[in-house]
């Protein structure tokens, strides 16, 4: 089980202006926090350290390209973490959750087109044993996408 970590205010509003601008260099983020530049780089590494953050890139797959985009939800039959795992293995799927309700797994698929959509929904995910039904949820339009939590 991964440890709790608690976040002060000053650690919240340096990861608000990563949230904002993960580029922005320390130098400007301590000012803002009431921080030196020394003691801001010290929260930064120690939330790095810790596994609180993570400062990374993030693409719109649309500009790249991958403009179909869909939730798969998955109803299994047996061992649901050897289902997930193996549509885990799968490039196209951005993220595999285990869930509780309607599904057992819900995946995020990301293609270029329907072609290659219906490729990894009916030659990949379907093919792994133990799937017993798939419904995809196709995105019309992303509305909203955050990556804000425990910062408010």
């Amino acid at each position: 089980m991964t440890a709790v970590f608690d976040l002060d205010d000053i650690d919240k509003a340096i990861i608000r202006e990563l949230q904002i601008d993960g580029r922005l260099p320390l130098a400007q983020i301590a000012p803002i926090v009431g921080l030196s530049q020394a003691a801001t780089r010290q929260r930064v590494n120690r939330l790095i350290e810790k596994g609180v953050i993570q400062v990374v890139a993030v693409t719109d797959p649309v500009a790249l390209g991958l403009g179909y985009q869909a939730l798969v939800g998955v109803t299994v039959s047996g061992d649901a973490r050897r289902v997930a795992d193996a549509i885990a293995e799968i490039d196209e799927a951005d993220y595999v959750i285990i869930v509780a309700g309607r599904f057992d797994i819900i995946t995020e698929i990301v293609c270029s087109n329907s072609d290659a959509f219906m490729s990894v929904v009916n030659d990949r995910i379907r093919a792994i044993p133990g799937v017993v039904t798939l419904e995809t949820l196709n995105y019309l339009r992303l509305v909203k996408q955050t990556y804000s939590w425990g910062t408010g």
